[in-house]
């Protein structure tokens, strides 16, 4: 704040002296009395403008005076008053600036015995006529008086003589000025804290006859309201009650100022009294914070009960809260905050004068749920704003949940896996499945049950989840290896989910290998295998994987086995029969071997076959007669090969002759009038069906085909290593490679071929596959067949 002194210096006498103009406290253009400035006014702001005049309506010069050693913080311009702030100001520094404000009127004043005239002759002094002395303005007056002669000659010359004197007139002060109030505008504060009788502000004032003052008294006209009193002759004004029973906050006292009553004997016409205003205000202090009230009266814990997952929106109407705060204006505003889990609770209103009824409103319905803890807690904050002390107030909000049927139960997977040995009895445990409903009492109980293909041999337990096989179940990893079917979890309400699961039945080890026969008889031609065969009916590998082996032979160290495919060989070093007759006595070269077929299973099983062994040499050659050799044993099978050869040699003639026929049918019309046949160019020839040349080198050679178009033999599929190859026939110069069918020209063609045969039965002649083909056609499609199965299984998982 910036409280000014004003005072008037007037230089020189003159009549009336300027003054300034008094606006008030609130105005900048005036005096400057009791002005007030902010502390972060920037240096050079223009801040207040200094209004005064003259009685004579002379110009006037305004001016400031600091006191000795202190800051100028301001500078005026003298003719239009205009005061500038020129220095930072600091309120925590210095908070008060004290300054003389001053206006003169500049002009030149009369001198002093311009009031008086003096007789020449007699030297008596008198005030001129229309002319008044004023103590108040002028108290003393200083005349100098000259006194001269009527003049001479001196020494030749004429001269006067002449004296001087001051005259020092002091001007009595008369009783003709009322009293006035010094320092006005007044303004007084009561705090809260005061008691009665305690000192509001005092007010002073001065008789207007400074040379001779009477006494001065006080007293209040007006404004108190009866709980104002003031002291007559000190003016202290003082609160005759508590400041909290005052009934208003502002309070504007008039106050009375007077001497005593022989003054106004003197003048009739004299006001010998003046009044002015005391302004009081009642002050609050920041002296109660805000407070909770339930309602029974202060509380610091509300608590209510509710069910979870209340609508988004909606009021808890269980809280009865009512904030306050007894302090007035900015000391009771305030503002309200909810502290606990975000963005799940808020409160109305927010900001908060005096008092108001506290609202809580749900704001994320998600939050509130028993699931994620029966009790929610809640911490309501009330703090000051604009107060120093910023008080507060805490209070505890607390929320119980009753719990909702709001979750399903739900599996900890999607699916289950189980696994179990073949031939496990009945009640067998298989997998143990586990559902979660985080819902409390008969809500979160779950039930369990199991449906689907394939789930009547299994039993699951209704509270525990775990899955065994019906006590009358036997499984069979050779009959059925896998398993799946659906499990529900259920509440009491119905509520359900479901998950899969799937079951493997483990392949055991609990079937042997076995031989079609325990004798078998072979046949075996030096040079080509002759085969064993075990069947395992496990499921799975290794049980059902075999492996051979040659246990006992008679005579001894002549064969050898394939232990994977059970091909029993002559040793490499066997390769006619005069070895074989070097080997055994037997004429008819006849052995008997004791052969084992044992599974990898754990533990593994085993099975023996007594195999008898003719060994012998055959003039035929090559991979016919070996099928011819091996199938003597079963002769309706060569025949049947034989007959299919030819079946499909004679389709594919009829087939080809008749797309031939109809290619000429529909390619040579022959005209009614005239026919033209044009001859073939020389460089094109025919084209030509060429049926297999068949060649025999040898009795044995009738077995044999050669195709020149697929230029191989149909030995491939043989598992045995294969004889050497015959020697090919010639075969006939192949057509033209430039030949196509597109480039014929509209001639009649011919077909001509060439059957070129060695040896008598020529219905040999036809190619014939090696092994047998009805073999080979059913492991295709057991082949295709396992791997669609191994398919389907692997979509389980």
């Amino acid at each position: 704040s910036f409280l000014g002194k004003r005072a008037i210096s007037v230089k020189g006498q003159s009549d009336y002296a300027p003054y300034f103009y008094d606006n008030g406290p609130g105005s900048k253009n005036g005096n400057m009395a009791l002005f007030s400035i902010s502390e972060d006014t920037a240096v050079g702001t223009h801040v207040y403008v200094l209004n005064g005049t003259d009685p004579e309506g002379d110009p006037v010069r305004y001016g400031l005076m600091f006191e000795k050693g202190s800051k100028e913080y301001f500078r005026v311009d003298s003719k239009s008053g205009n005061v500038n702030l020129v220095q930072e100001l600091d309120r925590e520094i210095q908070d008060e600036i004290s300054v003389l404000v001053s206006i003169t009127d500049g002009r030149n004043k009369p001198s002093p015995f311009s009031k008086f005239t003096i007789d020449g002759h007699s030297g008596i002094l008198r005030i001129k006529p229309g002319e008044t002395l004023d103590y108040e303005t002028t108290p003393t007056h200083f005349v100098t008086v000259v006194a001269k002669d009527g003049g001479g000659k001196y020494k030749g010359r004429h001269q006067v003589l002449s004296s001087t004197a001051t005259i020092t007139i002091n001007v009595i002060d008369a009783q003709d000025m009322p009293p006035s109030f010094i320092g006005t505008p007044y303004f007084g504060y009561i705090y809260e804290v005061s008691v009665p009788g305690s000192e509001i502000f005092t007010v002073l004032a001065r008789d207007g006859d400074q040379g001779n003052p009477n006494p001065i008294f006080y007293s209040i006209l007006d404004g108190s309201d009866g709980v104002f009193d003031i002291n007559g002759t000190s003016g202290c004004i003082t609160v005759t009650t508590y400041p909290t029973l005052l009934r208003k906050e502002l309070y504007e006292i008039k106050v009375k100022v007077k001497t005593n009553a022989s003054e106004i004997g003197l003048n009739d016409q004299l006001q010998a009294y003046a009044v002015t205003t005391v302004t009081v205000r009642v002050v609050d202090l920041n002296n109660h914070p805000p407070t909770f009230y339930g309602e029974n009266g202060p509380q610091n814990k509300f608590e209510v009960t509710m069910r979870e997952h209340p609508p988004a929106g909606e009021i808890l109407r269980g809280f009865k809260i009512t904030v306050n705060d007894s302090d007035q204006g900015a000391n009771a505003k305030f503002k309200l905050r909810l502290v606990g889990p975000s963005r799940v609770l808020r409160v109305v209103p927010q900001t908060v004068l005096n008092e108001a009824q506290v609202t809580i409103i749900v704001e994320d319905a998600a939050g509130i749920d028993y699931e994620k803890g029966p009790t929610l807690s809640f911490k309501l904050l009330a703090v000051e704003i604009d107060t120093p002390e910023r008080f507060s107030a805490t209070a505890d909000i607390v929320i119980n949940l009753k719990d909702t049927n709001d979750n399903v139960p739900k599996f900890t997977s999607e699916y289950y896996i189980g696994r179990i040995p073949e031939n496990s009895p009945g009640g067998s445990s298989v997998v143990s499945v586990t559902a979660n409903d985080p819902d409390s009492g008969p809500w979160g109980e779950v039930k369990y049950t199991i449906y689907g293909s394939g789930s009547d041999l299994f039993h699951i337990h209704s509270s525990s989840g775990l899955i065994t096989t019906q006590p009358w179940t036997s499984l069979d990893a050779e009959v059925r290896s896998k398993y799946n079917f659906y499990i529900k979890a259920e509440d009491s309400e119905g509520k359900y989910s479901l998950a899969e699961v799937f079951i493997t039945v483990l392949d055991m080890n609990d079937h042997p290998p076995e031989f079609n026969e325990d004798l078998l008889e072979k046949t075996m031609i030096i040079g080509a295998p002759v085969k064993v065969e075990a069947v395992d009916e496990d499921a799975e590998s290794p049980n059902n994987v075999i492996e051979y082996s040659i246990m006992t032979a008679d005579p001894d160290n002549a064969f050898e086995i394939n232990t994977d495919t059970g091909e029993i060989m002559l040793k490499p070093f066997i390769k006619s029969m005069e070895i074989v007759q070097n080997i055994t006595k037997e004429k008819e070269c006849r052995w008997s071997l004791v052969v084992q077929a044992r599974d990898r299973g754990s533990p593994s099983f085993s099975t023996t076959a007594v195999v008898n062994i003719d060994i012998t040499e055959t003039p035929l050659k090559g991979p016919m007669a070996a099928f011819l050799l091996r199938s003597r044993d079963n002769p309706m099978k060569a025949l049947g090969m034989v007959i299919g050869i030819i079946s499909v040699l004679v389709g594919v003639t009829v087939f080809i002759s008749t797309a031939i026929y109809m290619r000429n049918a529909k390619s040579n019309r022959i005209a009614p009038v005239r026919r033209i046949i044009k001859r073939r160019p020389k460089d094109q020839q025919p084209w030509t069906f060429r049926m297999p040349i068949i060649k025999f080198s040898n009795p044995a050679d009738k077995f044999l085909i050669d195709n020149p178009e697929l230029g191989l033999q149909q030995s491939s599929g043989s598992p045995w290593p294969k004889p050497p190859p015959p020697s090919a026939p010639c075969l006939p110069p192949p057509p033209p490679s430039n030949t196509r069918v597109s480039e014929w020209q509209r001639a009649v063609p011919t077909i001509s071929g060439a059957l070129v045969s060695r040896g008598s039965k020529k219905a040999k002649s036809s190619r014939r596959k090696e092994g047998n083909i009805s073999s080979a056609l059913v492991s295709e499609l057991k082949l295709k067949l396992e791997q669609k199965i191994n398919e389907n299984n692997q979509g389980y998982y």
